[in-house]
């Protein structure tokens, strides 16, 4: 069966029809245009303007020195919280040895208190009570160790004055006596007192009497003779 054939308008001077654009490449390339019209339009108006390369190299170079200090800072933080945490560790070392020094204090205060109350009685008694002394003459001086107690009837130690009268020859002969400078004392429930006082030239010490009073030319607190060696 043959195909049906459609007929052809012929042209007697031989034109030909011109080939059509077609419709949707002419509605893209119109939409094409819009956009970037739009876009143009939007930075123009309503975008911030572009930037100079003058001011994009600045900008680039303001970024890159905040960036600098940025990582110097956050290695300076690191370095800080390093010393912050050894810091720390220290410190807890140093309490640790401070509560051990407190405890060994509280030790020897306890056998000092022992010592103390093994000594022998003061036989004058008194408010004061000397204890135990050990009195040298050297190179024309006299050195002393005394040792005072007293109950303790209250929390404030008790402020008074000792003063050592001591006896002996004299350099041409003949007993004679020498008083040395007062010493501030200030007495808990014990205190050891030391010094050195110069003689006069030739005086040979024999004895002394140790004194203690609330003041200067005040009330007598405790009193014992004591022999210099």
């Amino acid at each position: 069966m043959l195909g049906t054939f459609k007929p052809v308008a012929f042209d007697r001077y031989g034109r030909r029809k011109s080939a059509r654009v077609p419709r949707w490449l002419v509605l893209l390339l119109i939409g094409i245009g819009v956009g970037a019209a739009a876009v143009l339009y939007v930075q123009e108006r309503h975008l911030p303007p572009r930037l100079s390369h003058d001011a994009s190299t600045r900008l680039t170079q303001a970024y890159e020195k905040a960036e600098a200090e940025r990582q110097r800072l956050s290695r300076e933080l690191a370095d800080t919280g390093r010393q912050l945490e050894a810091a720390l560790g220290q410190q807890k070392t140093l309490e640790q040895q401070l509560g051990e020094a407190r405890r060994s204090v509280d030790g020897l205060r306890a056998d000092v208190a022992t010592l103390v109350a093994a000594l022998p009685p003061d036989p004058r008694g008194g408010a004061v009570a000397v204890r135990a002394a050990r009195l040298r003459a050297a190179d024309g001086a006299l050195a002393y160790e005394i040792l005072l107690t007293r109950d303790r009837t209250g929390e404030r130690p008790l402020a008074g004055q000792l003063q050592l009268v001591v006896s002996g020859q004299a350099e041409r002969g003949g007993e004679t006596s020498v008083t040395l400078p007062p010493v501030a004392v200030s007495i808990g429930t014990h205190q050891s007192v030391s010094g050195e006082a110069p003689l006069p030239r030739g005086f040979a010490p024999q004895r002394a009497t140790v004194r203690v009073t609330d003041g200067a030319g005040g009330v007598l607190l405790g009193m014992r003779v004591l022999y210099v060696r």
